[in-house]
């Protein structure tokens, strides 16, 4: 189980946040007004920017060039949900947080369709690709400037949460994942993690997975139990610590 201060603390500190009329879960992270969305995008309404991790481009091409035959779509769904974003926000910068490809021969993979997709998401716009372990090269072809992290809105984005007390960061990587407890049983969902300091987006990507937020690979990154923001239907759902149970 995830080390953390003791629950009692969840008594003396209540969590800033809201659903929206669009179903997002609006919140404070590090003194910046963010908006997460039941996507699993994150909103910066202040800066207009539209930030999401690990969309594994190209993961089923990955894997069947090793035998390991998936269907070869995940790219095209994940590129279709981003771009209902963009339409539906009209951001004025989009960053893509960290292992946007799946592996360095990923974007040699894209069908000309969809790498034509990714020029015209940057058409008008800032697109920052944030360089991940999976990508650490950044793009070769496409549009779009590259950056190890970014400052915006006090907050600091970068790929992969550092280790300790790390006020203002917005990360991915780990793939957060919630497993809901209930008295009719459980239902695990992608989600958003955040101790209202730090905050760490779910993965984008149709083929990314998730890793339970009780793992211990989240041991030491938040200063008091954290709030998640599981992913359903429309709606960001906004559960307590307590709620969760490890897989």
């Amino acid at each position: 189980m995830t080390a953390l201060p003791s629950e009692n603390e969840t008594r003396t500190f209540a969590y800033d946040y809201a659903v929206a009329g669009c179903g997002s879960l609006r919140t404070i992270i590090g003194g910046a007004e963010a908006l997460l969305r039941a996507s699993g995008a994150l909103w910066l309404a202040a800066e207009r920017a539209l930030i999401v991790a690990d969309l594994h481009l190209e993961k089923g091409s990955s894997y069947a060039a090793r035998g390991q035959m998936l269907p070869p779509y995940d790219t095209r769904e994940t590129l279709g949900r981003l771009e209902s974003e963009v339409a539906a926000l009209a951001p004025a910068t989009v960053i893509l947080l960290g292992d946007t490809f799946h592996d360095r021969r990923s974007e040699g993979r894209l069908a000309r369709d969809d790498a034509a997709r990714l020029v015209a998401l940057a058409a008008g716009r800032s697109l920052i690709w944030v360089v991940g372990n999976h990508d650490a090269d950044g793009p070769r072809a496409l549009p779009g400037e590259t950056a190890d992290e970014i400052a915006l809105c006090g907050l600091i984005l970068r790929h992969e949460p550092q280790p300790g007390h790390q006020p203002g960061e917005v990360s991915g990587h780990l793939h957060p994942a919630a497993k809901v407890r209930s008295p009719r049983g459980s239902v695990r969902r992608r989600c958003f993690i955040t101790d209202a300091e730090r905050l760490i987006l779910p993965a984008f990507g149709a083929y990314a997975g998730g890793l339970n937020v009780r793992d211990a690979a989240f041991a030491g990154l938040f200063v008091r139990p954290p709030l998640t923001g599981a992913l359903g239907f429309g709606r960001v759902h906004a559960v307590g610590w307590r709620s969760l149970a490890e897989d």
